[in-house]
């Protein structure tokens, strides 16, 4: 994915995202609010913020992804999955991995996610599931 760094959106941001295209479909702020255990408004405020080539949001009818956001999704859970799969390397057990990896994962930038990738030679499966790689990271740019 080009013309990103990982670090467009706040961690809360990124997991409303993330949820998102984990549900594949088009989703209520009622959904995610009841997920997140958080005030639907406050969602709403939230769903708002996030920006519209990211997210197609119509009020009382849903939110669903663009296809932007639907790769910028896909990042978010590589990211998060070669995070867990480097930290259970350091002996964390995969809910341990999981569960520091989602207190952090926000604060990593693309680049570096890269780099964990490329040290661990691309894995294709991390703790949660299948690592989805992207032609930035496996393959050189071409000039």
């Amino acid at each position: 994915m080009k013309n990103i760094d990982g670090l467009e959106l706040s961690p809360k941001k990124s997991e409303y995202l993330k949820y998102i295209y984990e549900r594949g479909c088009v989703v209520r702020t009622t959904d995610i609010s009841e997920h997140f255990k958080l005030d639907p408004s406050t969602i709403t405020k939230t769903i708002q913020d996030i920006s519209t080539d990211l997210i197609e949001y119509t009020p009382y009818r849903g939110i669903s992804l663009t296809p932007r956001g639907t790769e910028y999704a896909e990042f978010l859970i590589r990211r998060h999955r070669v995070l867990e799969l480097m930290l259970s390397h350091y002996g964390l057990s995969g809910q341990e991995a999981c569960d520091e990896a989602i207190k952090f994962e926000g604060y990593v930038s693309k680049d570096v996610v890269d780099k964990i990738c490329h040290s661990l030679g691309h894995p294709s499966m991390g703790i949660c599931g299948k690592i989805k790689h992207d032609k930035c990271c496996c393959c050189p740019e071409e000039s």
